[in-house]
């Protein structure tokens, strides 16, 4: 894999994210999307990164996190391999599991923070898998909530940002499409 141009810089937030090759599956059952989040946790947490949202689809993942050093590119890389190479031996497959290399867009604005966090949480909904967004088990949404209690995700990262769980549901709620500068930039299929 080719080397990030610009490196990605501690002390900001990045939208992670990567599709399966060729727009195959990353995640064929249950256990696939557990061990992912494992994973994450092992290569990614407490000194790489804070993870601010994150949301598994069948095709591709969203990661919102905010860098605590500049080596996080060179964790992503053992952690992408130990999973590819997990899914490559239980389902007897060869070759590469994502799309090139993760992609990693910088989020500078407060709102814009806020507004990706609803996109990250409403996947599943946008694309057919949930007819809610809680209904989907592989987001920290219900954590945001707080309906579920967990150490991956940090979310009282954005939660301060409103007065209340209900008051981020009712946001998150609020109709996706309006028009946000530089938003659809960051969709992906």
């Amino acid at each position: 894999m080719p080397y990030r141009r610009a490196g990605l810089i501690a002390g900001e937030y990045y939208h992670i994210y990567n599709r399966g090759n060729n727009y195959e599956p990353i995640f064929f059952e249950r256990e696939n999307y557990l061990y992912f989040l494992r994973l994450m946790s092992k290569y990614l947490l407490p000194e790489q990164v804070e993870i601010v949202a994150y949301c598994l689809m069948p095709n591709h993942y969203h990661v919102l996190v905010y860098l605590l050093n500049d080596s996080f590119s060179k964790m992503m890389q053992p952690f992408l391999l130990a999973y590819t190479n997990a899914v490559n031996r239980r389902y007897k497959r060869m070759g590469a599991l994502f799309q090139g290399r993760f992609k990693a867009r910088y989020i500078g604005k407060n709102e814009y923070l806020l507004h990706l966090s609803r996109y990250i949480h409403l996947n599943p909904v946008k694309a057919g898998l949930a007819q809610r967004a809680e209904d989907w088990e592989f987001s920290s949404y219900l954590e945001y909530l707080g309906l579920e209690h967990g150490s991956l995700v940090k979310p009282e990262i954005v939660l301060n940002q409103f007065d209340s769980p209900q008051a981020y549901r009712l946001f998150v709620e609020e109709e996706l499409r309006e028009e946000i500068p530089g938003f659809s930039e960051v969709l992906i299929d």
